[in-house]
């Protein structure tokens, strides 16, 4: 295997919302970043699928708002599990980083005074969600990339980073796969900042992109960094359903902030039995549950699902506010202004990953963490519109934190490290009994049927039983030896790293005896005080923070 070398001041792995701001302050401090994508650059994350919008305090619709009122919003969304002080940051910084976007060129919708406009989302006392329509997340992503364009900034795009390297406890660069010709690549750097996205593809059904398989968690944990929550996964309530090709796939949050019903089978808008004051716009963990109970039931759609109406508002107004959601449905022959869209949970929203400190610096020297890679911001259950300001906050915070660690930091070497984790992947190419797509899809049914939204001991304990089982299959993966786009070994790459993930999340699962926001145990329906409290994975140990 040949390895080729890359340095650079700052290695930001990950071209989403979050990477893509980081690279921006790195920059204005006048070093090197380097952006290097599993997928195409700016299009393998899943910031540009976001279309809600992005929470921030202006009081432009809503002049009671606050920032003390969306502080409270996110600590009770989130069950009171955040770090406080994270989402103190994230709140106050939230408008401030908007206003970069505007000047970086993206447009957010106006009222007729000139001012933002402002929709609700789930679980907000006030309307503070900005947006664009239905499409934010691209709208915010394009002037992102605008801008890194035009600063000129350098991004590798189909490189998969297989590890972290380091020397003792300092993060001191990455070696990836190059996917183009299945060569490593050792890229250096004085600091490294961690953007890579969630973990959506440990379940069958996903509205995250293909890429998002957990790599940054695992890559990380093998470091020695600690993760932090990761029992805690959120399943958006509305992912389409039918056709079989578009299951999973996102629909936003915004069609039920402009009005959509939920209806069951027998036209129930059911929400009233579950969350009688917020209905449609309860907290997700809330929403997500009772779409799963009106299914379980007996009460859901043809194809397993419930019904999300929004026919009754008026044609013009959908073409508006819901253009994407318009053309999303028109190309598969629904027409969403004159009859209902069946809908049911998807797996959507990692709360947990990297545990940060308020600067995003990690357990470990010089990684620094930004986005949904990152745990503790959202607690227990992330609110709709917060994970887009929590890319610009916290990139911003990451980027200028990885800056100051470069001054008076010389890049290092460890090419013996380098050297085995080139002989590690080249083990891989071997004959064996099981193929990795196959493995992988054992992987995602296994998490649906027994990590999902409802849960139990019993099924949680067959499900670590299972997961350590498929751990001593791994050495028996077949991959093939060829130079080109090599999709057996990537896929033999990612289920290493799922099967390390899952054992995570299940062992977390295990130990959160109670439900707390998108962690729900059937054994344990109440959320208990003494459990005020988050799980820390660092190098097989187990610790409890306090909350």
């Amino acid at each position: 295997m040949e390895i080729k070398t890359i340095s650079t001041d700052v290695l930001i792995i990950g071209s989403g919302g979050a990477g893509a701001r980081a690279a921006i302050e790195v920059d204005n401090a006048g070093l090197k970043a380097t952006i290097v994508s599993k997928g195409l650059s700016f299009r393998s994350g899943c910031t540009g699928m976001a279309e809600g919008g992005y929470n921030a305090v202006f009081k432009t619709v809503d002049k009671d708002d606050s920032i003390d009122a969306h502080i409270h919003d996110t600590l009770k969304g989130g069950s009171f599990l955040n770090d406080e002080e994270l989402v103190k940051i994230l709140v106050s910084e939230s408008p401030k980083r908007l206003i970069d976007l505007e000047n970086y060129g993206a447009l957010f919708d106006r009222q007729e005074s000139g001012e933002i406009d402002q929709r609700p989302f789930g679980g907000q006392t006030y309307r503070r969600t900005c947006y664009q329509g239905d499409r934010t997340g691209a709208e915010l992503l394009n002037a992102l990339k605008e801008e890194i364009i035009r600063r000129d900034i350098e991004c590798i795009e189909e490189v998969m980073i297989t590890s972290l390297v380091t020397d003792d406890d300092q993060v001191i660069g990455a070696t990836g796969l190059d996917l183009k010709d299945s060569n490593l690549i050792y890229f250096k750097a004085k600091s490294t900042i961690l953007a890579s996205g969630g973990a959506g593809q440990l379940y069958p059904v996903t509205s995250n992109t293909f890429q998002k398989n957990g790599d940054g968690f695992a890559i990380a944990y093998k470091a020695g960094a600690k993760l932090i929550d990761m029992e805690q996964v959120q399943f958006h309530p509305t992912g389409m359903v039918a056709p079989e090709s578009k299951k999973g796939v996102l629909v936003t949050e915004a069609v039920r902030a402009e009005g959509g019903k939920l209806l069951n089978k027998d036209g129930e808008r059911f929400m009233s039995k579950y969350a009688p004051e917020k209905m449609e716009l309860a907290t997700r963990d809330v929403v997500a549950r009772s779409i799963y109970q009106e299914i379980i039931e007996g009460r859901g759609s043809e194809h397993n699902g419930v019904y999300l109406d929004i026919s009754h508002l008026d044609d013009d107004y959908i073409d508006e506010k819901l253009e994407t959601m318009v053309l999303q449905f028109d190309n598969v022959g629904i027409d969403i202004k004159s009859e209902p869209i069946e809908v049911a949970p998807t797996a959507h929203h990692f709360m947990g990953g990297l545990k940060i400190n308020a600067d995003a610096s990690t357990s470990l020297a010089n990684l620094f963490g930004a986005g949904e890679v990152c745990g503790g911001v959202h607690g227990a259950n992330r609110l709709g519109g917060n994970a887009l300001a929590d890319t610009q906050v916290f990139g911003k915070i990451a980027g200028e934190s990885a800056s100051k660690a470069c001054e008076g930091t010389e890049i290092k070497t460890n090419d013996e490290q380098v050297q085995k984790e080139a002989e590690r992947i080249e083990s891989l190419i071997k004959k064996g009994s099981i193929k990795p797509y196959a493995f992988k899809e054992n992987i995602k049914k296994l998490m649906w049927e027994k990590v999902a939204i409802i849960r139990d001991e019993e099924t949680l304990n067959e499900a670590l039983k299972e997961i350590q089982q498929m751990k001593e299959e791994l050495p028996n993966l077949d991959v093939s030896d060829k130079k080109q786009y090599n999709d057996q070994l990537v896929n033999a790459l990612e289920v290493i790293n799922m099967v390390e993930i899952c054992t995570l999340v299940i062992k977390s699962a295990i130990l959160r005896r109670e439900s707390r926001g998108a962690h729900f145990r059937s054994d344990f329906p109440e959320t208990n005080d003494e459990w005020k409290k988050s799980i820390v994975f660092n190098n097989n140990k187990i610790e409890f923070e306090a909350r």
